[in-house]
């Protein structure tokens, strides 16, 4: 399948219009993503770029690729149930995330050492508490432990760090009040800078 042009659209796509995409897609219309792809993809650059801000010179992922990769994980989401903008961009941070998981992972194999991708929790100007420099496994392993506590804390933290959701965004995703994220992602973010920070990694 070739990958869309992802030179950005003349003039930013809709909520509506990428809604209207979306549930065009899942309905079986298999051109209807080869049209989004080129309208949300400066946005999804963006939440690239963000996920791979704090990571190492050397990293041999670059923000277009990971869009890329991306694209073609995307494919295979057709039939997700489909509802507006902002839980498409959700699903495509957690897409990424798992791209970037699976490059450490593979790098880990290849080489034992330097395999370690740094990102940082610092994601919301509206959390004081410091945050400490990890690599990716470290933050994917946390996150799959505080989903095993509070699935729905693991989702916030998702949607608000990887894919930098506002919290009215978030709270219609995962369909809770803006006052129950704002409350959930303080707790969440205590949470994984305590788990982080006691099982941090020394430097090499």
């Amino acid at each position: 399948m070739t990958i869309p042009d992802p030179s950005p659209s003349p003039t930013p796509a809709s909520a509506d219009e990428v809604t209207e995409l979306l549930l065009r897609w899942s309905a079986g219309d298999e051109a209807a993503l080869e049209r989004l792809m080129p309208l949300v993809y400066a946005e999804c650059r963006r939440i690239a770029a963000r996920q791979m801000r704090a990571e190492r010179e050397q990293h041999t992922l670059s923000p277009t690729a990971l869009v890329n990769e991306l694209y073609l994980r995307m494919v295979h989401q057709q039939r997700a149930s489909w509802t507006n903008r902002a839980q498409f961009f959700g699903i495509a941070a957690q897409l990424m995330r798992r791209v970037l998981v699976d490059h450490a992972r593979a790098r880990l194999t290849q080489k034992r050492e330097g395999g370690r991708i740094a990102v940082s929790l610092a994601a919301a100007d509206d959390v004081a508490t410091p945050s400490p420099i990890t690599d990716v496994l470290a933050v994917d392993e946390a996150l799959q432990r505080l989903g095993r506590i509070d699935p729905d804390q693991q989702r916030i933290v998702e949607l608000r760090f990887f894919a930098g959701l506002t919290v009215e965004e978030t709270a219609q995703v995962i369909g809770r009040s803006a006052r129950t994220v704002k409350r959930e992602w303080r707790l969440a973010k205590a949470w994984l800078f305590r788990e982080l920070s006691e099982r941090s990694v020394g430097p090499e």
